[in-house]
């Protein structure tokens, strides 16, 4: 049975979209921006600042679910600016210390209001 999550501490859809889906001990959690759920606003930043604040709204959103990052089998990350993918790794790698997940990166023209990274995230029980 398809479940729709949702918790005030990640940031709100800005479209028509979830923030997660869990079904069959899947969470399929959207493309996270950072954007500071307090605030409803992108945080202000370089790379770093800004990739912290992802991982932030998809923690919010893996324990509202029940799941940590040790259940997370897939990242995909998108960056503005492919010159910022090793401060990124930096960041991403904190929250991975022990069997990171597999995961791709791109680089991409434009990302949703101006942010310089987006990840979504799939994890498994």
């Amino acid at each position: 049975m398809k479940m729709i999550i949702n918790t005030p501490n990640a940031p709100k859809a800005i479209g028509p979209y979830s923030q997660a889906v869990e079904i069959n001990g899947f969470l399929f959690i959207s493309g996270q921006i950072p954007i500071n759920p307090e605030t409803g606003k992108v945080v202000e930043g370089d790379i770093k600042e800004q990739t912290l604040q992802v991982m932030k709204n998809i923690e919010a959103i893996l324990n509202a679910s029940g799941y940590t990052f040790k259940d997370v089998i897939k990242s995909t990350c998108m960056l503005n600016d492919m010159n910022n993918f090793a401060a990124m790794n930096e960041v991403y790698g904190k929250f991975y210390p022990e069997n990171p997940p597999a995961r791709a990166a791109y680089g991409v023209v434009k990302l949703p209001l101006g942010a310089l990274v987006e990840i979504e995230t799939i994890a498994a029980r």
